[in-house]
């Protein structure tokens, strides 16, 4: 999409999401909305039960972009800064528990735009309860199914190979979101953008 207004933001992910978007899984993210909201066309701040009415009359208050917008992902890295003996740049995301170097990693908020390998394309924004969450959009969460039964039923869906199986796509979300958000953070429940994505670098 040629936007020339559009505007370019960092957003930052964990090593198993950024493997599900480079192997392809994963065109959809989830965040908190931080209420109030302030909506200029609106005339002030808009509370949680407002957001969504007002986001579809004003899609630009979301903080993450809107259709066209791009997200340059920051992920955790290291340079020869941090380790003489690494290539220019390394990611964690490229290594797994079995093969993880004893390097000192710098966490994700401190990776400068320069070393960004990936960058998305925001194709849709909208607002909704988290516990909405469908199964074809917990599947574009980047929930993998993990094996199936003789008959060739899903029987197993992970968000990570490291984690236990369960019995549907909205489940093993449900994990992934209370491994980055603490627990109890699924049962309130809260208003969530639906940031949809393709990758376009």
């Amino acid at each position: 999409m040629n936007n020339i207004c559009a505007k370019e933001r960092p957003i930052l992910f964990s090593a198993p999401m950024v493997r599900a978007i480079l192997a392809g899984r994963k065109t959809q993210t989830r965040r908190v909305v931080k209420l109030p909201l302030r909506d200029p066309d609106f005339g002030g701040e808009v509370a949680g039960c407002e957001a969504a009415s007002v986001l579809r009359q004003n899609p630009s208050i979301c903080p993450y972009g809107k259709p066209g917008d791009r997200l340059w992902v920051r992920e955790t890295w290291m340079d020869r800064m941090t380790n003489p003996n690494a290539a220019e740049v390394e990611y964690r995301a490229d290594y797994d528990s079995s093969n993880m170097p004893d390097w000192k990693w710098r966490p994700s908020i401190f990776m400068p735009r320069a070393y960004s390998r990936i960058t998305l394309e925001i194709t849709g924004v909208r607002v909704e309860r988290l516990n909405q969450i469908s199964r074809i959009d917990a599947i574009a969460e980047g929930i993998v199914k993990v094996r199936h039964d003789v008959y060739g039923l899903d029987v197993g869906w992970q968000w990570s190979k490291n984690e236990d199986s369960c019995d549907s796509p909205q489940l093993a979300y449900e994990k992934l979101w209370e491994s980055i958000n603490g627990p109890g953070s699924w049962d309130q429940n809260p208003w969530v953008w639906v940031v949809e994505f393709r990758r376009a670098a």
